[in-house]
């Protein structure tokens, strides 16, 4: 019979780009590293990255290729500041993977705050606005009055941690940078599963669910199998689906068991489309591909810029596109264009 002692783990959310695998879904070995960003930075002001061990932790010591010959090591709390260029995107590297922001020649004109609606308990996320100083010790995040942790900042955007007794559902976020704070609500959810029952056999066929708790809201979601060896997902091993809604909030995964065994499966709530950021890196991209590449790279950007809602077909255009692609800047830009939608 197969085994249900599973191994439910809830993946890091893709508030920036990571390692290049993560981005496109592709298979390959778990990076050693990734690299935390703030998804936007302000032209030659300072900004704080972090990276993260295979084991998902903030890793001190690691040395952080910034670009024109500049590195930076991170501290004790793997943590590194830097200073953000004048103008494009910004691209770190450290043990052949990369990640890219978005460099803004002036901060935000509004004060208003931005957050995803809905956001998970164990995954980090990003509030973005203007004021912050892209400094941890001087930037504070809260939900619902408890402290959340500051993993990356930049004085446009922060990316925060909640902390694991901060209670599900509906949830104020204050921020206080300059001793004014601001606020903005969101939810704040638990990812939970259902497994199939009666257990499933070797073989048989049958469902799962993933259940969203602390709101009634439809939730668009991205879950990927990570034993196809022991279950099998019908529709593709990595799935794009969306929740219920409502009070049981939930949504139905096909599968069938290939023999018995743990299995486990990463979900995260996916954020809403960014069409002008994707327009931006694939613009980004297409400044330093060859000739061939470059007119393919127009042709999204054109069609980004005609159809911006047409995130879809863009995606699937640029997933062609990185398939080609070496590790190195190109599929760096590619990967966070795509990230973006």
């Amino acid at each position: 019979m197969l085994s249900l002692s599973m191994n439910y783990r809830h993946a890091v959310s893709a508030i920036v780009a990571i390692a290049i695998l993560a981005a496109t879904g592709a298979q390959g070995p778990a990076p050693a590293v990734s690299i935390v960003l703030p998804s936007h930075l302000l032209a030659n002001a300072p900004a704080m990255l972090a990276v993260l061990g295979a084991d998902g932790h903030l890793a001190p010591g690691i040395s952080v290729d910034t670009g024109n010959g500049a590195h930076v090591t991170t501290n004790a709390t793997g943590r590194a500041t830097f200073i953000a260029p004048a103008a494009g995107v910004f691209i770190a590297n450290v043990s052949g993977v990369s990640a890219a922001a978005l460099v803004d020649a002036a901060p935000a004109q509004s004060a208003t705050l931005s957050v995803p609606p809905a956001v998970s308990e164990h995954d980090r996320f990003a509030v973005c606005g203007s004021g912050f100083t892209g400094d941890i010790a001087k930037d504070s995040v809260t939900i619902n009055g408890d402290t959340a942790f500051i993993i990356a900042a930049s004085p446009e955007c922060l990316v925060a941690l909640p902390q694991s007794r901060t209670l599900i559902g509906h949830a104020k976020i204050e921020i206080d940078s300059t001793g004014v704070p601001l606020t903005v609500t969101t939810d704040l959810v638990a990812l939970d599963f259902l497994p199939p029952n009666p257990p499933l056999l070797p073989g048989h066929k049958g469902k799962l669910f993933v259940r969203a708790e602390g709101t009634s809201a439809a939730l668009a979601i991205v879950v990927e199998n990570a034993s196809p060896d022991v279950i099998h997902f019908h529709r593709g091993e990595r799935q794009q689906l969306r929740t219920s809604g409502g009070g049981q909030n939930m949504v139905p995964i096909e599968v069938q068991a290939i023999r018995s065994g743990d299995f486990s499966f990463d979900a995260r709530i996916l954020t809403a489309p960014d069409s002008a950021d994707a327009l931006r890196y694939v613009e980004a991209a297409a400044a330093v591909a060859p000739n061939q590449m470059q007119r393919n790279l127009q042709r999204i950007a054109a069609n980004l810029t005609r159809h911006p809602g047409d995130t879809r077909k863009t995606r699937n255009a640029l997933d062609r596109l990185a398939n080609t692609l070496p590790p190195g800047t190109l599929r760096t830009l590619v990967d966070s264009a795509r990230a973006s939608l």
